[in-house]
């Protein structure tokens, strides 16, 4: 058996003040879906507050220059962060955005703003993957296959970009958990192991996990318009299918194997529908024979890390630093 250790602090129960003084602006507000978003300029515009940014981060200085890489389905564009010194054998990171299948792009908070803070304060290379979405026709796998290929290119790249092969992460929030967790299953597939895999309030399966009492209280108090994955339609628009056509590359929380797994950190949200899925996931890995480090970031609900200016976020930056920084990892 693995090991699961479960670094949390106990849940408060309540949102974190910053979030607390803004709930009252999404009254009334649907649960995101495909086909219940935000369809009057009125709920847009109080979205948008919602979603203002916080106090301004300090976001250090890194070195950022475009790459891209030769793929299946066309070129993926990559972006890499490094630190202002030259250094060889650092750290790698291969990271991934999320958006449920539909959003993002390499200038969110979750992608930019994360990368920074992680490779200035684990002295480490962080390769963030502009993969296609699932729109206008775009399905699993699709988008998978995006990541596959710059994973790929970075271990081909790791000595030009000062990146210790052995020591080469991959790692992504929410729907970009997904995908960080099905390129790491298919590494160990394909003897292109992942050193670890970071997964922060990872979507893994593709219907909805149980919820415990406690999971289920907090989202009795969680505004609808906060709450992903309520219904299948992000996981049915990215299957292009029912959710029962899921494979374990398309969501790895279906695999009845995940011994060989890499060692796994996962960060999960208070107040996320989704942290029943990462839960989950470290218990599967763990009865595997997997080491598993699972926290839960308190007082937040889901997308944290895509908060610009965010305190919390910096927070579960320094988390993923401390990973990339160690020399050894449980076996």
């Amino acid at each position: 058996m693995g090991s699961a250790s479960d670094s949390a602090r106990p849940g408060t129960g309540e949102f974190h003040p910053l979030f607390a003084e803004r709930l009252h602006l999404l009254d009334g507000l649907a649960a995101p879906s495909l086909v219940a978003l935000p369809d009057t300029p009125g709920q847009a515009a109080r979205r948008a507050a919602f979603d203002a940014p916080f106090d301004a981060l300090e976001l250090p200085d890194v070195r950022v220059e475009d790459a891209v890489a030769p793929g299946p389905h066309g070129p993926v564009s990559l972006r890499i962060y490094r630190p202002m010194s030259d250094a060889d054998a650092r750290p790698g990171l291969v990271w991934i955005h999320g958006g449920a299948f539909v959003f993002g792009d390499l200038d969110m908070p979750e992608a930019d703003q994360t990368a920074r803070l992680v490779a200035a304060a684990a002295d480490a290379v962080v390769v963030s993957v502009d993969y296609r979405l699932a729109l206008g026709g775009v399905h699993f796998p699709i988008p998978h296959d995006d990541c596959w290929v710059a994973w790929q290119w970075t271990r081909a790249q790791a000595s030009d970009l000062g990146i210790d092969p052995e020591r080469l992460a991959v790692g992504g929030g929410s729907a970009g958990g997904n995908l960080a967790a099905s390129v790491a299953l298919r590494g160990r597939d394909e003897g292109q192991p992942a050193w670890q895999a970071l997964l922060v309030y990872p979507a893994l399966h593709a219907a909805g996990e149980g919820f415990s009492d406690e999971l289920r209280d907090c989202l009795v108090r969680t505004p609808p318009a906060l709450l992903f994955g309520t219904d299948d339609s992000f996981s049915v628009n990215y299957l292009g299918g029912p959710v029962q056509m899921a494979t374990p590359y398309a969501f790895p929380g279906v695999a009845t194997d995940l011994a060989g797994f890499p060692s796994t950190f996962i960060e999960n949200a208070e107040f996320d529908s989704l942290r029943a899925s990462g839960e989950e996931f470290a218990r599967q890995l763990a009865a595997d024979g997997v080491d598993v480090e699972l926290v839960t970031m308190c007082g937040v609900p889901h997308g944290h890390l895509n908060r610009a200016g965010l305190p919390m976020a910096a927070e579960t930056c320094a988390r993923l630093a401390a990973r990339l920084r160690r020399l050894t990892l449980s076996s």
